[in-house]
């Protein structure tokens, strides 16, 4: 295995508490540690092969946002300095060094709060199917990529095995109650606006977004990663053009990649010849370059 690549942790003296498709997250009592790791997945398999630096990536850029978006609503991330974790934890420094994050321990909502700017992925299949988009009526005449008019929130469900379901603001209500349905949405909006007016004027188009929320000591506050290429698509502004799809830098080159296979989308996975797996990693490290003005480092 490439040096630069972390698949999997094995922190014995640690309690894993849940093992995602790309994240391993550790309870260390009042808080928890997240560990991004180099997995990628994709169609809801994990694939064999790791991006080199991806794991660093998620963890830098999120850590970034929190800081920009700290005004709108409070956050989940403590810290992501090493040196500043529990003991317990310190003693996997080479392991968790700039790919973890310390965070507060909440009530994670049973909601995925999705945010679109442009039409696309999901979206634009449902809206070509109805014209609309979780309930969302759209004008006609709409082609792939388009801005939308506003920025919509189309919320899904969490499963734990297979795809989301999308989910119409009503459903949210029924789950949460309405002031909490509307606090979600509102806050989603308004972050996902911001970021993206950040990022256009550093020549990255957010399309869409996903966040998710818990509750700390009473308060509803983001939590998970957010705003980084595998919770979101990025485009490359100086490339945009509707009426088709557009080049990215999220694993959508991957899932390209695997749709040009005779493959049934079930695990195993092929393999990644080593050319994707180089060039999607360089899409990662320079999604955040662009954003931050940082080259990370390795």
């Amino acid at each position: 295995m490439d040096k630069d690549v972390l698949l999997y942790t094995d922190f014995k003296d640690l309690k894993l508490c849940r093992r995602g498709k790309v994240r391993d997250v550790y309870d260390l009592g009042d808080e928890l540690l997240i560990v991004s790791t180099d997995r990628i997945s994709c169609f809801d398999v994990v694939l064999s092969n790791g991006i080199p630096h991806k794991g660093k990536v998620l963890t830098s850029i999120s850590a970034f946002w929190f800081g920009l978006i700290k005004g709108i609503v409070p956050h989940h991330f403590i810290t992501s300095d090493v040196n500043k974790y529990p003991a317990e934890a310190r003693e996997y420094t080479a392991e968790l060094s700039g790919r973890s994050m310390l965070v507060k321990k909440t009530k994670p909502l049973p909601v995925e709060c999705i945010v679109r700017g442009y039409l696309s992925g999901s979206g634009w299949k449902e809206y070509k199917a109805n014209g609309s988009i979780c309930g969302i009526k759209l004008p006609a005449g709409l082609v792939e990529s388009d801005k939308l008019p506003q920025t919509i929130f189309t919320p899904s469900t969490k499963e734990d095995k297979g795809h989301d379901i999308n989910v119409s603001q009503e459903h949210v209500e029924g789950l949460l109650g309405k002031t909490v349905a509307d606090k979600l949405k509102q806050l989603s909006i308004a972050v996902y606006e911001k970021a993206s007016r950040y990022a256009r004027d550093k020549g990255i188009i957010i399309a869409d977004t996903k966040f998710e929320f818990g509750i700390y000591r009473d308060e509803i506050i983001i939590i998970d990663e957010v705003l980084t290429p595998d919770s979101s698509r990025f485009w490359p502004a100086d490339e945009y053009k509707p009426g088709q799809s557009q080049p990215s830098f999220d694993k959508q080159f991957v899932r390209d990649y695997l749709e040009s296979l005779d493959w049934n989308k079930t695990s195993p996975a092929p393999a990644l010849p080593p050319e994707i797996i180089e060039k999607t990693s360089q899409k990662y490290l320079e999604a955040y370059q662009r954003l931050t003005g940082r080259k990370l480092e390795a």
